[in-house]
């Protein structure tokens, strides 16, 4: 009898439901990262993984300069992209969600209408933009000012490039969190007094906050680990953590080097996630524990 209610319980259906997502994270997330993990602690010679057991992988990135230089360049990078594409992406999702009314698809589509191409053509269009002879440059030598030679192959073109990339995934993060939040608090904040900066600060930012972290990570992650778009904006002195990272499972082989850098890597994405949500307040951002319905 208890097995015959077990097989019609809703406790079997939802592990049936969730049984393919578990398998397809263990297969390709958990067993690859704790392989990398291992491998961290191992050596290489000659292209050969040895099961030596050390730390040493891990000393060589923590002391050496060039490793923690690319290093702490690829955390400004990241924590700047994310800031400003969260100062842009706020006003556009608002903006989006309160006066887009039967558009607002249409308009968030729009935002998204990069990712249509694959990454490499869409940093390829910023080449042409942003290059020695890209639209931008020939429109000041055509107006007889000197072309800007920083916008290519270097730090701020790379940053512009991430911006670009990854601005959607802002934007649409906390447009999400925006369409079930009742825009009239902010009436009722300023009839008692609240100017629309103090009502937005104090009323529409908590209540979409858990919005906003996940966006930040969205942005954060993709841009800690970037590899294309420093390569071909950035150039030779632009590039980032993860294009030194990837330079140790090509060239020099060094996989067991590159682990350790992998999972440094995974750890900072990781502690930034956790610092990001510990900010959130579930109560404060109107979560009460109920599902909607009950």
């Amino acid at each position: 009898m208890a097995v015959k209610q077990f097989l019609h319980s809703k406790d079997l259906k939802a592990l049936a439901l969730s049984l393919p997502g578990a398998l397809f994270i263990i297969f390709f997330l958990f067993i690859p990262l704790a392989t990398i993990v291992v491998y961290s602690f191992w050596r290489t010679e000659s292209y050969t993984m040895i099961a030596d057991w050390n730390l040493n992988n891990y000393l060589t990135i923590l002391t050496t300069k060039t490793y923690l230089t690319f290093l702490f360049r690829s955390l400004s990078m990241s924590l700047a992209v994310s800031f400003i594409s969260l100062i842009y992406s706020w006003p556009v999702a608002y903006y989006i969600a309160k006066y887009g009314g039967r558009y607002r698809l249409i308009l968030t589509m729009l935002t998204a209408a990069p990712f249509f191409t694959g990454i490499l053509l869409r940093v390829t269009a910023m080449q042409q933009i942003l290059g020695p002879i890209g639209v931008v440059n020939m429109f000041l030598s055509n107006i007889g000012l000197k072309p800007l030679h920083l916008l290519m192959y270097s730090h701020y073109a790379t940053g512009l490039g991430l911006i670009y990339l990854w601005i959607p995934f802002m934007v649409l993060a906390i447009y999400l969190s925006l369409l079930t939040f009742d825009f009239k608090l902010l009436d009722a904040a300023m009839i008692n007094g609240a100017s629309p900066l103090r009502a937005f600060w104090e009323v529409t930012l908590p209540l979409n906050w858990i919005g906003t972290c996940i966006g930040l990570a969205l942005v954060f992650i993709p841009t800690f680990a970037a590899t294309i778009t420093p390569k071909f904006l950035g150039g030779v002195n632009g590039a980032l953590y993860g294009n030194i990272l990837a330079h140790q499972f090509g060239s020099t082989g060094t996989w067991a080097l590159g682990s350790a850098m992998g999972v440094l890597m995974f750890t900072i994405s990781s502690l930034f996630v956790f610092i990001v949500f510990k900010t959130v307040n579930l109560n404060r951002s109107g979560y009460t524990g109920k599902i909607a319905g009950e």
